[in-house]
């Protein structure tokens, strides 16, 4: 069976509260449950980059959720300062094009070599887990949800971006066309069995998603929302070790 520890890798725990205070009681509950720690929108409006500089030094790996989509110079500027902050992860919608994305990997890879800073990881959204056809319609994109999701996937590659954010119902499809081996997929939208789907249209279960190809989950209210988050947590990383192990023995025999 997979490592605890490995399979804790795979975990990022989204810190979808409103203020410092209740995101350090959540860390501090599950520092050695989840692998990483998301900082979203309404965590870092609330409290700024100065929290997600105390996060990183407190020793966490913090996947920065911000999802930048501006003109390129702008995105690019912002993602340096996103590397400058320490972040393990960042995040820009692959929507925002080649030329978007290619200028902020290339201005923070040149950033970090010369301040010698370990670059993070940068991933391009592809289409949301709250998403359906109904809303890319709704938008003037005729695409369906998968088309769409895989040439935004392809996209991101081709801009040399380590990866992308997708629901788990578009891993198989994004692992059989991208041929890159260290192209990480994130995935939110995971419910345990027996979960509320919430404000997620498509959702898939903790070993399923593994079992399909995610490299990362990120999950929030299943855990965030337990009466015991440590053991919330827990479980989830108890099924990620069981999906990897079958995973694992199926590619070898």
């Amino acid at each position: 069976m997979l490592s605890y520890e490995n399979a804790r890798q795979k975990l990022i725990v989204a810190l979808d509260v409103p203020n410092r205070t209740e995101a350090m009681e959540a860390m501090d509950q599950l520092r050695g449950e989840a692998g990483a720690f998301k900082i979203g929108l309404q965590l870092f409006t609330s409290e700024g980059a100065a929290f997600v500089k105390e996060a990183v030094k407190a020793g966490h790996r913090i996947f920065l959720d911000v999802k930048y989509h501006d003109i390129p110079n702008t995105v690019a500027k912002a993602a340096v300062e996103a590397a400058r902050l320490g972040v393990w992860m960042f995040n820009m919608h692959a929507s925002g094009g080649r030329e978007m994305m290619k200028s902020a990997a290339d201005a923070v890879r040149e950033t970090c070599d010369k301040e010698g800073l370990t670059p993070p990881r940068m991933i391009g959204v592809t289409v949301l887990t709250s998403s359906n056809e109904a809303t890319l319609r709704e938008t003037g994109i005729a695409q369906n949800v998968d088309d769409r999701v895989l040439l935004l996937a392809e996209l991101t590659a081709k801009c040399g971006l380590d990866g992308v954010v997708a629901s788990p119902e578009e891993t198989r499809i994004i692992r059989n066309a991208i041929r890159r081996p260290d192209f990480e997929i994130v995935t939110p939208g995971i419910r345990p069995a027996g979960g509320t789907k919430d404000d997620q249209s498509r959702v898939m279960g903790p070993g399923d998603a593994i079992s399909a190809g995610s490299d990362f989950l990120v999950i929030g209210r299943p855990i965030m929302n337990s009466a015991d988050r440590a053991e919330a947590a827990r479980e989830i990383l108890r099924e990620i070790c069981r999906a990897e192990t079958t995973r694992s023995g199926a590619s070898n025999s």
